[in-house]
């Protein structure tokens, strides 16, 4: 479902559209949270550049900066512009080191142009054969998937890998590093078409689909050594069946929760807590949630060269959920928000020039 009419839906060089946040959702975010405006379009001052977008990335972060509630970055304010990182095109560039037609991954938000003064921005080889790649398995996705296993999972070749949303652009990352690290990866996805995705096409041991009666029980078949890390990006269930076959000394980094993001309570079920903390003291648990570019940051370029050469080379894969049209943006992300993509989900703004 489009968001508007079609008699606005193409960018053109005379006008901005932007997405803005309209009120915050209670629970799951509609159409009623957006408003869908139009704009002047900026001229860069000194130090300034402007940027076109091209591709725009959509993240499940996303509807935790929607709501109003204490987070580890500062909400939304409503009438702002929604946030996100795109792959641009420079129009104008009065900063040194940005030149018109280059391509960069900023902060650019949904909207058809943005004025960056080079913070955060990071340039891409203009002739890179996919440039929403810069958006996920090789922008921030990627490299969250990356960190999170090499430096908080500290992966030991033979030991068992867990990894939700397996297919997913953090999942898939995951998982395929950790075959090329010597693990026995295990993926979980919701439905058969995903599960055999990771396993025929990302290399995964096994994918199992969590929206089977007997998840549960599958997971401790296809983890007969236990588990030794579980990649945590959607919570719920899946860390329910997890949490018994955890391992001495097993590390579980976390980056999202995605199961929970457009809970408005607790679920209703007994108080887990308990078991929880039990389990962290009786097996000695690591846990440790990450913000990627606040703890990261500065290991994204030893990321960047080696993530491209597995890229290049074939050792990680990637696929990718493309929405044509900046107006479909919304109806993409619900869908993110529901499962119902398969792989990075990408709005293609624009073409590049």
């Amino acid at each position: 479902m489009s968001f508007i009419n079609d008699n606005n839906s193409q960018q053109n060089d005379s006008q901005n559209r932007q997405i803005k946040l309209a009120s915050r959702p209670n629970g799951a975010p509609n159409f009623d949270n957006f408003a869908w405006e139009t704009s002047e379009i900026s001229k860069p001052k000194d130090n300034e550049m402007l940027l076109r977008t091209v591709y725009l990335s959509l993240d499940p972060y996303m509807r935790g900066r929607m709501s109003a509630a204490k987070s580890y970055a500062e909400s939304l304010a409503i009438g702002d512009v929604m946030l996100g990182a795109a792959v641009c095109q420079v129009v104008d560039s009065n900063l040194d080191g940005f030149e018109s037609g280059d391509l960069v991954v900023a902060n650019a938000g949904w909207q058809d142009y943005s004025i960056s003064d080079g913070t955060g921005v990071v340039k891409l080889d203009k002739n890179m054969a996919n440039p929403s790649y810069g958006l996920g398995v090789l922008g921030m996705p990627g490299f969250t998937g990356y960190m999170g296993l090499t430096d908080i999972g500290k992966p030991k070749k033979g030991e068992t890998l867990v990894v939700a949303a397996a297919t997913g652009p953090v999942g898939a990352t995951v998982g395929q590093v950790g075959k090329h690290l010597g693990l026995h990866v295990v993926g979980v996805a919701g439905g058969a078409e995903k599960c055999a995705f990771a396993k025929n096409e990302l290399g995964f041991d096994d994918c199992l689909d969590h929206t089977s009666e007997n998840f549960a029980k599958a997971l401790a078949t296809a983890c007969p050594n236990g588990i030794d890390i579980y990649y945590e990006n959607v919570g719920g269930k899946v860390f329910d069946a997890v949490l018994p076959l955890l391992n001495a000394h097993a590390r579980i980094p976390v980056c999202g929760l995605i199961s929970q993001y457009n809970a408005t309570s607790l679920p209703d079920a007994p108080d887990r807590l308990g078991l929880l903390m039990a389990t962290i003291l009786k097996q000695r648990l690591t846990i440790k949630g990450f913000i990627i570019f606040e703890e990261y940051g500065e290991h994204f370029p030893e990321f960047l060269a080696t993530m491209s050469d597995w890229v290049e080379s074939g050792i990680v894969k990637t696929k990718e959920h493309i929405t044509d049209g900046l107006q479909n943006a919304p109806q993409a992300f619900f869908d993110m928000l529901s499962g119902d993509n398969f792989g990075k989900t990408v709005v293609k703004v624009a073409d590049v020039q």
